[in-house]
């Protein structure tokens, strides 16, 4: 296709009136951005095909990625940057009179995930395409997302998430592909196999969108599944009145896919997601060997045709629908199944929170799918049988190790599921993969230790700074060229530009420059001159905001005592809590309880803010990650599976406040110690202490300002007076505290104070900041998925 500036305006007016039936005059905003994306999103498509056919002749070996959410972000600037023709789209849209910059920002953000996992597969599946490793990625078209989230009075108040009202252009709807999916009903055996009997059937219905590699011309899909009914309307209902019966049946099967992650704290919750779970393995399965047949390959080459990625336990169901396909549709014996089976699967592991390892009430998996349960109990006995011949007498292991959880109500325990059927499970970091092998998965690693291995998450260089931060992607293309966005190893050469004063004053200006964009889009909600102290994440009280506002009270209470040992400091805060989550809430209520009264101080709000950076997702990422000087990465040792926002602002030149969890363990060893602000018990020393038994009372007993701002906080002085509000936070701090965030108060105190000292040498500052970068090319996802690629999934990249 000719991409000139005025071949391409061309284009995008043929659009425009085509597609759209408008023409310039009347068109509005979102026209003319619908109009451009198809105009890009028809560059993608050639590529696509031209990809997808290469796939098929050839029969190369693809990796189909399960995953229950993509973050993948706003979609027109990266497929935009993708192609290569920001300039002529620039130049196209400047001759039609419209600005790029205005429909950026207009672009409303895909709804189809929540938080670190989501985003990871979505950098994962761009490396697949830009490394030109054959790719699927199969999930859930949520129709209203997460939520959107709004702050009222300072409670995080949710909204639906209405992503699609505009149009989304980048999808494309497949009329010709559905699968039908099974719930309930019985089983029946006979001389011939088993037969299930389904209750009530769904029906699954595709749309792809395409993912284009950078700088090459593969592109890659997501294929994500949206629930239709099987019989959408009933005629004979409506005919005799019964008006609401006669559309009962498409209400139930499309409120499958209507949000991410409904709440399961009530028993109607439990089983919808339990039926997303099964609904999106099971059309990725059936969907996956239709192709195959199509390719005239039979079932018995699945392993050798596709690499099956779990991420994480919510696709664990494609086992079991696995094993029932092979066996009841397509006839094969048990052996042949599961070793079918066992060569296609691999496990990716997110957490180490016992709670967060998933597990199912048996009665529910019984009712809502009787055959894949029968299928579970014969991998169990399997299963049992071996570790029984392993371990010979050790009931207690057997107990530890089955798929059944018999601890009070009987339990289907997906990660042992998904360790089981596994050929590799990885965890993701260093320190993530030994202590699952030591602590949730031991047992299986100490029965399959070859199975068990390591690959740090990493995250696109394209967004993260090519994308987010055009100012200092510019500032390193003149430095050391372009070549650095592919091969991310090449940042290492800026090491030699840290000491060169003319370029650590450009480097100075971008950093003040994103902090002056961020501050005015918050409405000049803080200086820019001060040290912008960041931490955005998902909130949750193992990740520790509550310690940064206890650490923000004390920096506060010292300026009223005069104390201005501190530097002129924003601390910048931003995340969702999921909606039942009553404590996390809670910290979003004392953010922007402490934020108003430091505010409200006229001695101090020169020299100390507390902001809330609203609905947090990708878009509003890209603004934050490039302004931050701090990063603080201050989880409970032990608790953070990896993390990714701390490579993404790493990359962005921010320094790092961390205690040794996750990938913190390596981003500090990468880029050096003395660039690095270390604190906090480690992993081993936390378990020591709870061990020997931790008595929070004890802390506060010894730290004097510790305790003047806990009770500050039960005072009333960040609740308006109201002592009932943050008496539940208090009372978990005080009495139990199992995030030690009271133990490791006195050492991040101290810990800030170096970065004071540190921020008040603004050169060598600087220095830091462009050794944080220079040194951080390990953490792409480009790196990541040749691991994958070369130790998990045996494929290889063109």
């Amino acid at each position: 296709m000719v991409d000139d500036p005025r071949s391409f305006a061309i284009a995008m007016l043929e659009k425009l009136y085509v597609e759209l039936a408008k023409f310039p005059g009347v068109a509005t905003k979102n026209d003319h951005y619908l109009a451009l994306s198809y105009a890009v999103r028809d560059r993608l498509l050639h590529r696509w095909v031209t990809s997808a056919r290469s796939i098929f002749e050839r029969k190369q070996r693809t990796v189909v990625y399960l995953s229950a959410e993509y973050l993948i972000g706003p979609q027109l600037g990266s497929n935009i940057q993708a192609l290569g023709i920001e300039e002529t789209v620039r130049e196209a849209l400047t001759e039609l009179g419209i600005s790029l910059d205005d429909l950026l920002e207009h672009e409303e953000e895909p709804g189809l995930g929540n938080g670190g996992l989501g985003r990871l597969a979505a950098c994962f599946m761009d490396s697949l395409a830009t490394l030109g490793i054959a790719a699927v990625g199969h999930g859930l078209r949520y129709e209203f997302g997460i939520f959107d989230q709004d702050i009222r009075d300072g409670w995080q108040v949710e909204h639906t998430d209405r992503w699609l009202r505009h149009g989304f252009p980048w999808e494309i709807r497949r009329y010709d592909v559905e699968h039908t999916i099974g719930f309930g009903g019985h089983t029946e055996h006979g001389t011939h196999g088993v037969r299930w009997i389904p209750e009530r059937f769904v029906k699954g219905v595709p749309y792809d969108i395409p993912i284009a590699g950078y700088g090459t011309p593969t592109t890659n899909f997501l294929r994500l599944w949206s629930a239709v009914a099987a019989e959408e309307f009933d005629l004979g209902a409506f005919q005799v009145g019964e008006y609401w019966r006669a559309v009962d049946g498409k209400i139930r099967s499309e409120n499958l896919t209507k949000v991410v992650y409904p709440n399961d704290a009530s028993p109607p919750g439990k089983q919808l997601r339990l039926e997303q779970q099964y609904f999106f393995v099971s059309c990725a399965l059936q969907d996956c060997i239709r192709l195959l047949l199509l390719g005239g390959a039979t079932v018995h080459e699945l392993p050798q045709t596709i690499a099956v990625q779990l991420n994480d336990t919510h696709p664990t169901l494609a086992i079991p629908e696995l094993m029932r396909l092979l066996m009841d549709v397509h006839g094969l014996g048990w052996d042949e199944a599961w070793k079918i089976t066992h060569e296609t699967f691999s496990y990716t592991n997110h957490t180490l929170l016992p709670e967060a390892l998933e597990t199912w009430p048996l009665p529910l998996v019984k009712r809502l799918l009787p055959r894949h349960l029968e299928i579970i109990f014969e991998i169990n006995r399997r299963f049992i049988d071996e570790v029984r011949t392993r371990f010979p007498g050790d009931d207690a292991r057997v107990r530890r190790m089955s798929l059944i959880g018999e601890d009070g109500d009987k339990t289907v325990r997906m990660a042992h599921l998904a360790t089981v059927a596994s050929h590799h499970i990885n965890g993701v970091a260093a320190l993530h993969s030994k202590l699952l092998r030591e602590t949730v998965l031991r047992d299986f690693a100490e029965l399959w230790p070859e199975r068990f291995t390591n690959v740090t998450n990493g995250v696109t260089p394209r967004r993260f700074v090519a994308l987010a931060n055009p100012r200092l992607a510019s500032l390193i293309d003149d430095a050391i060229g372009e070549q650095w966005v592919r091969d991310l190893d090449r940042l290492r050469d800026l090491e030699k530009l840290a000491d060169d004063a003319a370029f650590c004053a450009k480097w100075r200006d971008v950093k003040l420059a994103n902090k002056a964009a961020l501050a005015s889009h918050l409405g000049n909600a803080f200086d820019p001159e001060a040290m912008l102290d960041t931490q955005c994440k998902r909130i949750h009280e193992y990740k520790r905001q509550h310690l940064n506002l206890i650490h923000a009270i004390v920096l506060w209470q010292r300026l009223v005592r005069g104390d201005d040992s501190d530097v002129p400091r924003t601390i910048l805060l931003a995340g969702k809590a999921a909606p039942g989550y009553f404590a996390a809430k809670l910290i979003i209520r004392l953010a922007h309880g402490v934020a108003e009264a430091i505010a409200n101080d006229p001695r101090t709000r020169d020299r100390l803010r507390v902001v809330f950076f609203p609905d947090f997702n990708v878009k509003s990422a890209q603004r934050i990650y490039p302004a931050a000087d701090l990063s603080e990465q201050i989880s409970t040792a032990g608790m953070e599976a990896s993390g990714t926002g701390n490579m993404k602002f790493t990359l962005n030149g921010a320094l790092t406040i961390g205690t040794l969890d996750g990938a913190n363990v390596e981003i500090r060893a990468r880029v050096g110690a003395e660039h690095f602000f270390l604190f906090g018990l480690t992993a081993d020393e936390v378990l020591e202490r709870k061990r020997r038994g931790y008595y929070p009372r004890d802390v506060l007993a010894r730290d004097e300002e510790l305790r003047a701002a806990i009770d500050l906080i039960a005072g009333g002085a960040f609740s308006r007076g109201d002592r009932a509000m943050f008496a539940p936070l208090v009372a978990d701090l005080v009495e139990r505290d199992p995030f030690l965030v009271l133990a490791d108060f006195r050492a991040y105190a101290d810990a800030q104070e170096d970065v004071a000292v540190a921020w008040r040498s603004p050169a060598s500052w600087v220095k830091s900041s462009i050794l944080n970068v220079a040194r951080a090319g390990y953490f792409s996802s480009d790196r990541s998925i040749r691991e994958y690629a070369q130790t998990i999934w045996n494929v290889r990249q063109s």
